[in-house]
C-alpha cells in the first residue's frame, strides 16, 4: 500500500475535521493526521512531482519504522518472559528504546542507557565507560578482555559492535573514543634450555 493510500485510509469517512493544523494542545488522531498528510502530498504534487514522490517515500519509511516499533512493543508486552515485567523488556529493546529517546519519553538518563548498550554486547565484546561528558555527548570507552586474539582486525570489529549498540540505545551520544584497557602484569617468561651437563661420576 502506498503512503498516499495509507494516509487516505487514515482519513476515511468520519465526521469532517477542521482544515489546517490542529489546535494547540489537541491530541492527534488517525483521521486528522491522515488528512494533513494527504493535503501536504497534494500540494507538493501540484508544484513538483519529483518532490512529491520523495515525500511519499519519506512517509513510507517513517510508517515502516513506527509500524515495526509498535509490533515490537505488542510482542514484548504480550510475552512477559522475565520477572522484570514488560517495562523491563521494553527498555532493553533497541528499537523501542530508539523510539522513546526520539520523542524524549525514555525514563532513563543517557548514562543508564549507555550501560544497557554495553550489557547487550558484553558477553562477546566487553567494554566499560571511562568517561562521559553529558554536555557535549562525548563518550570515552575502555575495552575489556574478551579473550580474543588481540589482533587489530578483531579489536576493530569489537569496537564497531559496541558503538552500534551505543548508537541504538543512546543516540544522544555524539562521539565515541576508545582508550586501551589497563595494562596487566605479564607473567615472567619461562626460559627453556637444554639441561646442563652433569659432573662425570668418579670411577
Amino acid at each position: 500500500m502506498s503512503a498516499r493510500a495509507t494516509a487516505a485510509q487514515a482519513a476515511a469517512p468520519q465526521a469532517a475535521a477542521p482544515q489546517g493544523a490542529a489546535s494547540p494542545g489537541a491530541v492527534p488522531n488517525a483521521e486528522t493526521t491522515g488528512r494533513r498528510v494527504e493535503e501536504v502530498l497534494d500540494r507538493l504534487a501540484g508544484r513538483d512531482r519529483e518532490a512529491s514522490a520523495d515525500a511519499e517515500e519519506l512517509v513510507r519509511v517513517l510508517m515502516d519504522f513506527y509500524g515495526a516499533g509498535l509490533a515490537r512493543i505488542m510482542h514484548l508486552v504480550g510475552s512477559g518472559t522475565d520477572d522484570g515485567g514488560p517495562r523491563s523488556a521494553l527498555l532493553r529493546d533497541e528499537l523501542v528504546t530508539s523510539l522513546l529517546v526520539l520523542h524524549d519519553l525514555h525514563p532513563e538518563d543517557t548514562v543508564a542507557r549507555i550501560g544497557r548498550a554495553l550489557d547487550s554486547v558484553r558477553r562477546q565484546h566487553p567494554a566499560e565507560i571511562a568517561e562521559f561528558d553529558a554536555e557535549s555527548g562525548a563518550l570515552r570507552l575502555r575495552g575489556g578482555d574478551g579473550g580474543g586474539c588481540g589482533c587489530p582486525s578483531t579489536n576493530q570489529q569489537a569496537q564497531q559492535a559496541v558503538e552500534a549498540a551505543v548508537s541504538c540505545f543512546a543516540p544522544d551520544v555524539t562521539s565515541v573514543q576508545w582508550e586501551a584497557a589497563a595494562d596487566r602484569t605479564e607473567p615472567a617468561l619461562l626460559q627453556i634450555s637444554r639441561r646442563p651437563p652433569t659432573a662425570a661420576t668418579a670411577p
